[in-house]
């Protein structure tokens, strides 16, 4: 009863002596009715529980008297206690560096807004520039025991306890700053008593007013109007100044977050500007290493460049829809980037780039096949060409002798055996020149880099054998006509000649076959060239008996020569194939098969391992992209399902998106098995659907869609606690929406937005819902958000700061003249405001205009776009 005389200043009845139980009840019951008559309600606290030492119930006891008697009574503007209470020491506090109150608990740790508090109305007892922010115990100990001290408020924090405590008991400390309120808004009674104490040294100056039984009225009135200007016009200034900076330092905030969206907007878009050429590019390499550097340094661009770009992407969209919301909610108009740098036109410019990247890779893969089948055609060409080269290699010298004119019948008639040999070995060459003729145009039509030397190559041979051609027939007829002066010719040389050439040629066919290069793309099709190769073995024992065959008929030529001491050479005139040179083709033919059998064999291992790597790619593949669209089903019926405060939809959100970023080891792991695919050139896998192209765009817009439901939350969170929704009215809101979102998709259209206003109560005509559509929906989409819904349903009780509340408060400053100075400027607001507000204000031109006047009402009108300033 004691503490309630003392905090209330006023008389409580007289208290029961006695000290037994029922005394002390009735005591109480006193106490408790007196705080209840003031209009306190006392929720299950009773006198018992007091008396019976109920620490949580006295607490709560006391509490109620301090905020009742000390905190209540507190009104700033027509606020509640808490809020004008923190109003008032956001405003005393404003000027000050490093402070920045913004409630009861975390604003005060380091002391410097106490010691603002005291230094703002009391700057003689503390130097609040000599303070150091690092030093938090060292403040709030100075600052209480100034107070303490000079201003008779006790000691109620133990600044330890404020310093270490993760959230400073907030009860507590609304209580300590309350003290502070008091002691400095009771000035205004010292202020009182200045005025006492001026008139009275008035009287001793002007002893006649005293000795006048009524002073003159006009006088006095005059001389106490000076008073109240003085204060007055102090107090006013200060509200004015207050709100001058709350509204400069939002729209300097804005302007900031504007150039930092052009910034990096341009830099986003230069970017794009300078990759797509790149990517457009069709120019072709006329080398597979030059083919093999572009298609890794377009590797390069994939992991290294592209990654970071599509963050700044989601970035930047974050950031404008940030703005928009921030502008809306302050009064101001809506941000318009610069042109070419809207959220669209960068989006634009992205698909660009994504569809000049996809035909980029395409364009690279198709000229690495192309440039694959050109060097093993060019190489075909060149292993013929040469094999033709050594075989036509002095073959016109030959045809261009005229040996039989000199020569015996026997060799005449050689002769003419010999050219009819040299004939069919011709007709069998006839297949290789037409094949060299086929690979050079093939060569040709597939823009070979090396053509002018291989039409030059082919050309030449293409003479030479029309040149052999016509030979031949000369030299045929030219022994035709010397036959009839021949006899004898040994049938043996003949047969060994008719035996030999075709065994040559089959030999030398044999062994391009086995030196052929060969390129597969499969298990089946090196199984293919596998099993050709087992033919091919199969007829090596019918080969090598025509070879003992041709081998006979010359040991049976040598046998005849000896047996009948004949002096001839024993080399067949009709034949230039001889025993050694088969002999040694056979030995070759023999050498090529196993290591044929081993090129093979190789060649099917690797198949096996690209297989491997197809069937380890598509495991990850078939996994990694179900899992993908499953996340982006949950997201998108979650952005409709989620119910409960925004801060557990937001935290829910953040776990998908902690979910989803530590789900990237297994697409960086997938990237290797498909870098290590590429490398290994497997162009096509047939066990599964998913290519590494869907997988990245599927990944790109499960991040761009979780970022940006992640914002729409935050969006709402910054509109709910600007616009003072309670979180009750947040989930009536989300509710209504939901209920006529009747497709389900976050989005209603005109008529579900008609019915849900008229099941909310509005009388809606035609002219005024087109109004209404036309907040909601400025774009004409035919559709409305839920974020367009909450705006709508706040903006018309919303408490916003006007362009006439500016000009009002610049009015004040200016002493009512229609125009301010700089130095006016300079005195009522801080250095960077005032220097803000003098570069952007126009020189005032009206009536009454003095040099260096700056116009006011322009200049608040443009910050809320209502002028073209």
């Amino acid at each position: 009863m004691l503490l309630l005389e003392v905090i209330s200043g006023e008389r409580l009845p007289k208290p029961d002596r006695g000290k037994m139980r029922f005394h002390k009840i009735a005591n109480v019951n006193k106490a408790l009715d007196y705080i209840a008559s003031k209009g306190v309600k006392l929720v299950s606290i009773g006198a018992e529980e007091i008396v019976d030492g109920n620490v949580k119930m006295t607490l709560g006891m006391i509490w109620t008297i301090i905020l009742r008697f000390a905190i209540q009574d507190i009104s700033v503007e027509e606020t509640s206690a808490k809020e004008g209470l923190l109003l008032w020491c956001q405003r005393k506090t404003a000027p000050y560096r490093n402070v920045n109150i913004q409630n009861f608990h975390l604003s005060w740790k380091d002391g410097l807004g106490l010691c603002a508090l005291i230094h703002r109305h009391r700057p003689d007892l503390i130097d609040y520039s000599k303070l150091n922010k690092d030093d938090p115990i060292g403040n709030i100990n100075l600052a209480m025991e100034i107070a303490e001290k000079h201003l008779d408020i006790p000691k109620m924090l133990d600044a330890e306890d404020v310093v270490n405590t993760a959230r400073p008991d907030e009860r507590a400390i609304m209580t300590y700053v309350s003290c502070y309120y008091h002691a400095f808004a009771g000035a205004q009674k010292l202020v009182g008593q200045c005025l006492r104490a001026e008139l009275n040294s008035c009287c001793l100056i002007f002893p006649y007013i005293v000795n006048t039984p009524k002073p003159d009225e006009r006088a006095i009135m005059t001389y106490v109007s000076c008073f109240y200007h003085a204060f007055a016009g102090a107090e006013q200034a200060e509200t004015a100044a207050n709100r001058i900076c709350k509204v400069l330092a939002v729209n300097q905030e804005n302007e900031r977050l504007m150039e930092e969206y052009e910034r990096l907007a341009s830099e986003l878009l230069e970017w794009i500007r300078r990759t797509i050429p790149w990517l457009e590019n069709r120019t072709p390499e006329k080398t597979m290493q030059a083919m093999q550097k572009k298609l890794e340094d377009f590797r390069d661009y994939r992991r290294k460049h592209k990654p970071p770009k599509v963050q700044e992407k989601c970035q930047l969209e974050i950031n404008f829809n940030t703005l928009q919301t921030k502008l809306r909610i302050s009064n101001r108009p809506a941000f318009m980037p610069s042109e070419g740098k809207m959220v669209s036109d960068i989006a634009g410019a992205w698909q660009r780039l994504e569809q000049a990247e996809k035909g980029y890779e395409e364009w690279l893969l198709n000229e690495i096949r192309r440039l694959e089948r050109l060097e093993h055609l060019a190489e075909k060409f060149r292993q013929k060409a040469s094999t033709h080269e050594q075989w036509a290699y002095g073959k016109e010298q030959l045809l261009l002798q005229k040996d039989y004119e000199s020569a015996s019948l026997t060799e005449v008639r050689a002769m003419l055996r010999k050219h009819e040999a040299f004939e069919s070995d011709l007709a069998a060459h006839q297949d290789r020149v037409e094949q060299i003729a086929a690979i050079a145009q093939e060569l040709n039509e597939l823009d070979y880099h090396d053509a002018a030397s291989v039409n030059d190559r082919c050309q030449k041979i293409c003479d030479q054998w029309d040149s052999l051609g016509t030979l031949t027939q000369k030299r045929r007829e030219a022994l035709e006509r010397t036959e009839k002066l021949l006899e004898t010719i040994d049938q043996l040389h003949l047969e060994f000649a008719k035996r030999a050439a075709p065994f040559n040629n089959w030999m030398e066919g044999a062994m391009e076959d086995l030196q052929d290069m060969f390129i597969v793309h499969s298990i089946e099709e090196i199984q293919s060239l596998i099993s050709a190769h087992d033919q091919f073995k199969a007829t090596l024992p019918e080969a090598d008996g025509e070879r003992q065959a041709i081998l006979s008929i010359q040991n049976e030529v040598e046998k005849v020569i000896q047996s009948y001491s004949m002096r001839i050479s024993a080399s067949n005139p009709y034949s230039t194939v001889t025993v050694e040179e088969i002999r040694s083709k056979w030995e070759k033919v023999k050498q090529l098969v196993p290591q044929r059998d081993q090129s093979l064999q190789e060649e099917l291992a690797r198949q096996h391992a690209n297989e491997r790597l197809r069937r380890q790619f598509a495991a990850q593949a078939n996994v990694i992209g179900p899992w993908i669209q499953t996340k982006m089903e949950e997201i998108a019926r979650s952005s409709i399902e989620m119910t409960g405060p925004l801060e557990d939809q937001m935290n829910q959100l953040k776990q998908y998106e902690h979910n989803i970023i530590n789900y990237k080891h297994n697409i960086d792991k997938l990237e290797g098995d498909h870098q290590l695919i590429q490398e290994a050139l497997v162009f096509d896998n047939k066990h599964t659907n998913y290519t590494m192209e869907h997988i990245r765009v599927g990944w790109e817009l499960l991040l761009t869609t979780i970022a940006r439901t992640i914002n729409e939350v935050e969006t709402q969170i910054l509109t709910r606690d600007a616009k003072g929704i309670t979180q009750e009215q947040m989930n009536d809101f989300r509710a209504s929406f939901n209920h006529f979102d009747r497709r389900k998709n976050g989005l209603m259209d005109h008529d579900d937005f008609r019915a849900c206003l008229i099941s909310m109560g509005y009388d809606l005509g035609e002219a005024e819902f087109a109004r209404i559509m036309s907040l909601v929906d400025p774009n004409g989409q035919g559709t409305v958000t839920f974020q367009s819904f909450i705006d709508f349903m706040t903006r018309e009780t919303a408490d916003t700061d006007t362009a006439e509340q500016v000009i009002a408060s610049f009015r004040i400053l200016a002493s009512d003249k229609p125009y301010i100075l700089a130095d006016e400027l300079r005195r009522e607001l801080p250095p960077e405001q005032a220097q803000y507000c003098i570069k952007r204000m126009p020189p005032y031109t009206g009536p009454g205009s003095v040099p260096g006047a700056l116009d006011y009402t322009s200049f608040s009108s443009a910050l809320y776009g209502e002028s073209d300033l």
